[in-house]
């Protein structure tokens, strides 16, 4: 294995690497593919014991193969070590991307715990990165897919280097540890496979069809591979893609070899790629298709580079997560749209609304500035200076927003201002419109919540059918609904009112039943130094003076 002081291990630790990470998927069987995992350790990651806990049945872990030393493996083979106590170590220590080591200094407090372990005495150590005799070095095997399900640990002592494993030799341990888990999945289905062949072959030689079947996707399941290019003209363009990979991505392997990763991922995403294939590690995001659809990819990078010429590969691992990408946004949208009507639900009303209001600002120095603040925001009359409409600077007694440290205390901030509803001075606005629906309480009492729930659902399709591209329709709860609608005049506010009543007050058929509705909108305006509260509490007044000014017959009919 390369000394620790150098970045990059040589191109033959790669082919060593490569050559036992080949040999687990040779295994014949479970016991066969945990020695293989063993041996491999020792192998081609540069160690001198490795351990394999396997996580049997009830949760407990099991030394299921053991490799280095004859004596240690005859010891502990076969003993078990509770859940409880390697959650306790896999806690502890230092993270290391996946691994995790816990230093000889700590970890006497696990000497009593029931893990199997093997103990070697030895100096303390002479300089920061040697290893010692009681440094623990933990390499966990999880399941492919979503759920992360824990398979064993791969516990590793006695570097040959006598260090500690640098950036290389721990993205390596990690890398095999993954590789090691996909083959032990593989193991324990092929066992099961070959259980499924002995039945069938009893029963009757047509079926034989069905498990070459089943054997034939098993074996290229998991999860896709590449290695690319780095640096140099042909920089990102992939040399070698498996199987998984490629049926990932609808190609087949002659033509990825004619892309890089850059031709396949979208547009978007272009810019993490680029930090990820700079500086390895991992990232989400999205991989064409042949079909010309994208698939959502976790992407792990390693750079293995020959420390004579610098970076030279990218060997990378490709999952496929399109599922749980599918279903954050699914979260992600419920949690901010109502379930019923599919509009934008209140904590989404109130976070659009907030993002375009700012706080009026505190006093700043002595009472002359916070005046000159209050007139800047039309709280005080100014007594000289100038203001812009839309906020790009405000100034008064010769107090310049702009010139406070930062420029100013919302730079780049358009402040929203309303227009006067009695002096048509051009002025354009942010207009809340808040609506509450006449006649709906009886609709359910008479009719049900089935009928109810149906005209919301209409009376939201209209509304939405009404307003622009860009205004925002929200249902605040029950039967009132919010409409924002900006770079709208006081007339234009009242027009649009107008039209959505008309919109709504036409019969809504529910289950051959014609039911109407009429509505009554109240129009307030958001202004920065407001809060949303006060924002939405003017126009529910306004609505609710709206409504008394009009006689009962004559709401429902709008």
């Amino acid at each position: 294995m390369e000394t620790e002081s150098e970045p990059y291990v040589r191109l033959a630790t790669l082919r060593q690497l490569h050559q036992v990470v080949g040999e687990l998927n040779t295994a014949r069987s479970l016991a066969d593919t945990l020695q293989t995992v063993a041996d491999g350790v020792i192998a081609g990651l540069g160690y001198e014991l490795a351990c394999v806990n396997l996580v049997r049945p009830d949760g407990d872990l099991v030394v299921a193969a053991f490799a280095g030393n004859a004596a240690a493996e005859a010891l502990i083979t076969g003993r078990v070590g509770s859940r409880s106590s390697w959650e306790r170590r896999l806690s502890m220590g230092e993270d290391w991307d996946g691994l995790r080591f816990i230093p000889h200094t700590e970890g006497w407090v696990l000497l009593e715990d029931d893990v199997p372990q093997w103990y070697t005495e030895g100096p303390d150590p002479r300089f920061e990165d040697e290893w010692h005799p009681q440094d623990r070095l933990y390499a966990p095997m999880y399941s492919a897919g979503g759920t992360q399900e824990l398979l064993g640990v791969i516990s590793v002592d006695k570097p040959r280097n006598g260090r500690k494993p640098g950036a290389w030799g721990r993205e390596a341990l990690q890398m095999y540890a993954s590789q090691s888990a996909i083959a032990i999945s593989n193991a324990r289905l092929r066992a099961n496979m070959q259980r499924a062949l002995v039945r069938l072959e009893r029963e009757q030689q047509a079926l034989r069809a069905s498990e070459e079947s089943f054997r034939q996707a098993f074996e290229y399941a998991p999860s896709g591979m590449a290695i690319a290019e780095m640096g140099g003209d042909q920089h990102g363009r992939l040399l070698r893609t498996n199987d998984a990979l490629c049926r990932l991505l609808g190609r087949p392997a002659s033509v990825m070899r004619r892309y890089s990763f850059a031709d396949l991922v979208h547009p978007e995403d272009i810019g993490t790629l680029l930090r990820t294939s700079a500086e390895g590690g991992r990232a989400e995001l999205r991989l064409g298709r042949r079909d010309g659809t994208y698939v959502w990819v976790s992407l792990r990078n390693s750079v293995v580079a020959d420390t004579a010429d610098g970076p030279r590969f990218l060997l990378t691992h490709v999952e496929d997560i399109e599922d749980r990408k599918r279903h954050e946004l699914q979260l992600a949208h419920r949690a901010s749209h109502d379930a019923l009507t599919g509009l934008p639900n209140s904590a989404e009303l109130r976070a659009r609304l907030s993002a375009r209001l700012c706080p009026r600002p505190h006093s700043v120095g002595p009472a002359s500035a916070a005046e000159s603040l209050d007139a800047a925001y039309g709280q005080l009359p100014a007594a000289s200076g100038e203001s812009e409409a839309h906020g790009h600077a405000f100034r008064a007694d010769g107090f310049d927003f702009d010139a406070l440290p930062g420029g100013g205390p919302y730079d780049h901030h358009v402040h929203t201002v309303a227009p006067d509803s009695e002096i048509d001075d051009g002025t354009k606005g942010l207009a809340v419109l808040f609506c509450d629906l006449d006649g709906f309480k009886s609709i359910n009492d008479r009719f049900g919540h089935h009928t109810g729930d149906a005209v919301l659902i209409e009376v939201a399709r209209r509304l939405t059918t009404g307003v622009r591209d860009g205004d925002t329709v929200a249902r605040l709860g029950g039967d009132e609904f919010v409409v924002l609608a900006d770079g709208l005049g006081a007339a234009d506010a009242a027009d649009l009112a107008v039209r959505l009543r008309n919109a709504i007050i036409p019969p809504i058929r529910v289950d051959g039943r014609a039911v109407r509705v009429g509505a009554s909108f109240g129009i307030g305006w958001a202004s920065c130094g407001m809060s949303v509260e006060e924002v939405l509490r003017s126009a529910d007044q306004r609505m609710y003076i709206e409504k008394r000014s009009r006689s009962k017959v004559h709401r429902r009919a709008g």
